[in-house]
């Protein structure tokens, strides 16, 4: 991704790989990855998304914009575990005015082991909907 802000028609210009070893303390009891750390593994996804674009997420709450999760579904195909090396794909499928749509798939030496699609909203500082900033779009 160019760190020039993607074109907010097509969204499918909004896309971000990483990479990234599990590590011990991610896993369970089993040393597979505990369910919430793909939470915070998808959130680490957008706000990189966000960096390489020339967004920072810091800057966004300085302006007083805060982007939340309302919706988030995730499929599980197959369990990582701890050392395994994975691949998160971050794309934005969707971008309204005040909302913006994810598509996450985590991969594993080539095979799609968790796949996910969330909502996340634009709030102002009294909590309420608000526009997305300007830069989330094209002049």
């Amino acid at each position: 991704m160019t760190p020039e802000t993607p074109d907010s028609t097509n969204p499918a210009s909004w896309k971000f790989k990483q990479s990234f070893r599990v590590t011990y303390y991610e896993t369970d009891g089993q040393r597979r990855v505990h369910h919430s750390n793909y939470l915070k593994y998808f959130e680490r996804g957008r706000i990189e998304m966000l960096r390489e674009a020339g967004i920072r997420y810091k800057d966004l709450e300085d302006n007083g914009f805060m982007l939340v999760v309302t919706e988030m579904n995730l499929r599980y195909q197959a369990a990582a575990e701890f050392d395994d090396l994975l691949t998160l794909t971050t794309t934005v499928t969707k971008i309204g005015k005040v909302r913006i749509q994810h598509h996450y798939a985590i991969d594993r030496d080539g095979q799609t082991i968790v796949e996910a699609d969330s909502t996340i909203a634009c709030i102002g500082k009294t909590g309420k909907p608000t526009r997305l900033p300007d830069c989330f779009f094209r002049n």
